[in-house]
């Protein structure tokens, strides 16, 4: 039986596939040569299935900031039974007007070896290797690219294996507020970073109903049950699980200052609305938020709600009295 491809490594074989050519990819060529679809047809995965894999790959890397392009017949755009996919690599170099000094440019040489070693595995170079052998033109180099991927926690791996096996998992969670966590158990249907942070979208068993957890709050492992869901609770899922973060975002806004030119201005201003008195910035978790300004310190002035400012200086008079402690 051939060995499992990690998603996250079929998910960088598909960057690396898309990237090495100029006019494209189909669907089927990808499930035919990318390593992680390869072994799954090769093992009698059903073609659907596959199919369906590829999208959430597609949507999840697009998600993280990847610029998948599709392009379709052009007599027939809205036709996508023949539609190419390919990563415009104008669109995901590093931008022409960064320049580096000599010291900046050795530290990114040996950052770059690195992630050279990784991205361009034996399985990768054989993928590319197979596009050109269809008669299609590769870029070079594909190695080079700046990735945008946000870490991710340990239970990531289980819960996007138990996704693409339709499992269900079982896992503590801790919310704020509470001593212990709780027992969950879970559907899960679709994994999303928003606001640069994890989380898992499903059906919480126990209360019945749809949730969402933030996987920072999952405490130890994740358990993949041999329980199984229906596999058509995943469709759409994640367009459901944003549209619901976007939701509470949208109900949930703060009014803060922020000094020009900080990390902070550059961090927030990308989902910031100016106001006559700084800015409107919307978040989803009041805990989670609170966390992210007091990392800015002074950088960051909390005008409302009050029950933010509060959580924000809460957390900066506890750094202060942890560092007091040890003089």
């Amino acid at each position: 039986m051939a060995a499992r491809i990690p998603p996250e490594e079929r998910q960088t074989n598909l960057v690396v596939a898309l990237m090495a050519t100029e006019i494209g990819l189909t669907k089927q060529q990808i499930l035919d040569s990318v390593s992680g679809y390869r072994q799954r047809a090769e093992t009698g995965v059903r073609m659907d299935a596959l199919e369906k894999m590829f999208e959430r790959d597609k949507d999840e890397l697009r998600a993280l900031g990847v610029p998948i392009e599709t392009i379709g017949d052009s007599s027939d755009p809205n036709d996508l039974r023949e539609a190419r996919y390919r990563i415009p690599k104008a669109e995901y170099d590093l931008p022409e007007d960064i320049s580096f000094s000599p010291a900046e440019l050795a530290v990114l040489q040996l950052a770059g070896s690195v992630w050279s070693a990784e991205s361009a595995s034996a399985d990768a170079q054989a993928g590319v290797r197979k596009i050109r052998a269809l008669g299609i033109d590769g870029d070079e180099p594909i190695i080079g690219f700046a990735p945008r991927i946000t870490p991710r926690e340990n239970s990531f791996a289980p819960l996007q294996s138990a996704i693409e096996d339709c499992r269900v998992v079982a896992f503590d969670y801790l919310k704020p507020g509470e001593a212990m966590p709780r027992r969950r158990t879970f559907e899960p249907l679709a994994l999303l970073d928003f606001e640069a942070r994890w989380h898992v979208y499903g059906i919480d068993q126990d209360a019945d109903d749809e949730r969402t957890f933030l996987l920072s709050r999952i405490v130890g492992d994740v358990t993949v049950t041999r329980t199984s869901f229906a596999p058509g609770l995943r469709d759409g899922a994640g367009e459901r699980a944003l549209a619901g973060l976007n939701a509470v975002a949208a109900r949930n806004s703060a009014l803060v200052e922020i000094t020009p030119g900080t990390e902070a201005a550059l961090r927030l201003g990308r989902r910031a609305r100016a106001e006559k008195q700084g800015f409107s910035v919307p978040f989803v978790d009041l805990h989670i938020f609170a966390d992210e300004l007091a990392s800015y310190g002074p950088e960051v002035r909390v005008v409302e709600p009050a029950v933010l400012r509060d959580a924000v200086i809460e957390r900066l008079a506890a750094i202060v009295a942890a560092h007091g402690a040890g003089e």
